[in-house]
């Protein structure tokens, strides 16, 4: 390590290896930049670490043994043991190992980036440029400058302030991935994205599962029918559902937890071996020193950017979870790029959020992009709906997986598709073409008109823009 009086210069340096970070260094060695990269963990951030990645791998194990508890087709015997969980989690391990390894350590290294292992905090330069201390787990530290930094520090779980839950071992969507075995009853506080995959996921590996939501119904963010059809897909696999309930205290027993819960004025008490707290995220900014550098912090933590992900600060920038935003890798990638297109380009430029997709990976997974007709009508855009149950789509019938519908949200005279939403089998690539119509301004007439392979999924699509809309109510 060098010592505190020799400083490095670079153009640009990144706090953070996650998604954003990655994505702007890589831009920035692009264009010809001198990138340093500061980590103080794992490189990768969340996505690699603790969460796509290791979720969909083990969510995709908990499909397979639900497939062989399961069949669905005649003459086709098939059976699942209790699972051993150990050598499930070693082998989802070993996959986040070879990842990090070449994309993210090798590559980075290939790239030209210097990656600083070690925790960053601005120091007052009394200079344009700003100034990082740098400093290693064996406290040796290293000063650098750059001409620009860009923040992309990420989010962590958000971990409510509720009686007794710091005396229970409490497990976070991280840390529940790591366990040596399934516990027999899990009590998930939170039921939206992330809950509801842990939840599906550890139902499917063979514990009695509980999901707590604040919201009066699950996926609150989504469209109602899309919520209401995914709990009575997640019920028939055993989930049960406690919504409009509020956590209000917790407290250990011998085999586990015991949590007091508050629906209106009814309180009930649920006991089970573990809880899982997957009450969202918050901005991670914690030993950054952004009040060195006059960078200002929203009401939730984050990182306040104007539209072109600029802070307070000229010269400072953030991206990604960080900023408070949609917290998808995409779009973390996405403004990692566009921040160093800002920070080193002629004309700034902001990034359109219109059609960015959403994807929850439970079975059948639920997918939307554009406005629900909630959302249309909140900012005063009329508009017209089409559903369609996937009973009546044929690839939907010869699977045997015709649970789900697909909704359409259009404009009423031109016909402009403003929104899709989905639950159901593949549900994330069909929203993937629906983005597509979207990003391309399709009409419903267009939709009906384009060609679609028979039996696909996307197919649905089609359909149901060949369908009359909904009589309003």
């Amino acid at each position: 390590m060098h010592s505190t009086s020799h400083i490095q210069n670079y153009d640009l340096a990144v706090i953070g290896a996650g998604s954003a970070a990655k994505a702007a260094a890589t831009e920035a060695r692009r264009r010809g930049k001198s990138v340093a990269m500061v980590e103080r963990a794992d490189p990768g951030g969340t996505c690699l670490n603790v969460g796509c990645i290791p979720s969909k791998s083990l969510l995709a194990a908990a499909e397979a043994r639900k497939s062989a508890q399961n069949s669905s087709f005649p003459g086709i015997p098939t059976s699942a043991g209790p699972v051993d969980l150990p050598p499930l989690v070693a082998a989802k391990d070993a996959l986040l190992r070879e990842r990090r390894e070449e994309d993210h350590v090798k590559g980075t290294e290939q790239a030209g980036i210097d990656l600083l292992r070690g925790t960053a905090s601005f120091s007052p330069s009394g200079q344009e440029r700003p100034a990082l201390i740098v400093t290693g787990q064996d406290g040796a530290q290293t000063r650098i400058s750059a001409e620009h930094v860009l923040i992309g520090t990420g989010a962590e779980p958000l971990i409510p302030d509720i009686p007794g839950l710091g005396d229970v071992d409490h497990l976070t969507s991280a840390s529940a991935m790591s366990l040596d075995r399934v516990p027999e009853s899990l009590l998930v506080i939170g039921g939206n994205a992330i809950g509801l995959e842990q939840a599906q996921l550890f139902a499917r590996l063979g514990a009695r599962t509980t999901v707590v939501e604040l919201a009066p119904r699950i996926a609150p963010f989504e469209d109602p029918s899309l919520s209401a059809a995914l709990q009575r897909a997640l019920v028939e696999e055993g989930v049960e559902f406690l919504t409009g309930t509020t956590l209000t205290r917790v407290q250990p027993t011998g085999t586990g937890v015991l949590a007091e819960l508050t629906a209106d004025s009814d309180q009930r008490e649920v006991s089970a071996e573990k809880i899982l707290i997957a009450t969202g995220r918050r901005p991670v900014t914690d030993g950054l020193n952004l009040a060195a550098v006059d960078v200002e912090l929203g009401s939730r933590g984050e990182v306040v950017v104007d539209e072109h992900l600029r802070t307070a600060h000229p010269r400072i920038w953030a991206a990604g979870d960080v900023t408070g935003q949609r917290q998808f890798v995409y779009v973390a990638g996405a403004q990692g790029v566009a921040a160093v297109s800002n920070m080193f380009g002629d004309t700034p430029r902001a990034l359109d959020y219109t059609a960015v997709p959403r994807v929850t990976f439970t079975a059948p997974a639920i997918a939307s992009v554009g406005l629900t007709p909630r959302e249309a009508e909140a900012a005063g855009q009329p508009c017209e709906t089409r559903e369609l149950p996937l009973a009546f789509v044929p690839r939907a019938m010869v699977n045997q997986r015709t649970s789900g519908l697909l909704k359409l949200v259009s404009e009423p005279a031109a016909g402009r598709i403003l929104g899709v939403h989905m639950v159901g089998e593949e549900a994330g690539e069909v929203i993937t073409a629906a983005t597509y119509l979207l990003s391309a301004g399709f009409t419903v007439e267009q939709l009906a008109g384009t060609w679609a392979p028979f039996l696909t999924m996307a197919e649905s699509l089609r359909i149901t823009a060949q369908a009359p809309p909904a009589v309003r109510e």
